[in-house]
């Protein structure tokens, strides 16, 4: 039996950006963590890991495709995965997408290798975790299961990426904590609200010292 991998060259990567980001108050993709945007800190270390990347939202300022929730009335983190499938599906090569946050700026450097060194089986999927913490909207997906999804989205009430998941075949990464000159750093730390952007702009002087 031939062993599954899983190449950079076959994975394109889409930042959710969808979200209606009601506790910061205004859209987080703007957001700016120092010198730059929310949205441009996580495209520049996500590029680095996939063949192509784009973002989940209605608009973007930043030069790459857009990808709008091809389902209606907002079904959340899964409409922006659901969008994600169908948009790598339509490039030539590639099977999986990996889908990240738009308002977690310091996710793993080695993200994308891991959760593909991860699969055993094509149809596999590959969540991060940390902490003993899963964090489902950063997975890698089979972009075969796009239709499968929008059945499950239009059925279920309650569209929980979690519950989802325990329809398929996952495989959870853990990562570890990231150190820096302050302590140790969750490169899974989420910013939701203005308090928490103060504590990022800390974390991303501590990374740079």
């Amino acid at each position: 039996m031939t062993e599954f991998s899983l190449d950079r060259s076959e994975i394109a990567g889409v930042v959710l950006a969808g979200g209606r980001s009601q506790r910061m108050g205004r859209d987080k993709a703007n957001v700016m963590l120092g010198a730059e945007s929310l949205l441009h800190h996580v495209l520049s270390r996500l590029s680095q890991q996939v063949a192509a990347v784009a973002v989940n939202a209605d608009a973007a300022a930043e030069d790459v495709p857009v990808v709008p929730d091809r389902l209606p009335g907002k079904a959340g983190p899964l409409a922006g995965i659901h969008a994600a499938m169908l948009y790598a599906a339509g490039l030539p090569g590639i099977t999986h997408v990996v889908t990240v946050s738009v308002d977690c700026p310091f996710f793993p450097a080695d993200l994308v290798a891991r959760l593909a060194a991860a699969l055993e089986r094509p149809s596999q999927i590959a969540i991060a975790a940390s902490e003993g913490r899963s964090h489902p909207v950063f997975g890698l997906w089979p972009v075969t299961l796009a239709a499968d999804l929008e059945a499950w989205i239009a059925n279920d009430e309650k569209r929980r990426v979690r519950d989802f998941l325990l329809r398929h075949d996952v495989t959870e990464v853990a990562f570890p904590l990231h150190p820096t000159r302050a302590s140790l750093l969750d490169p899974f730390f989420n910013i939701n609200t203005p308090d928490d952007l103060v504590e990022a702009q800390r974390w991303l002087e501590a990374l740079r010292a």
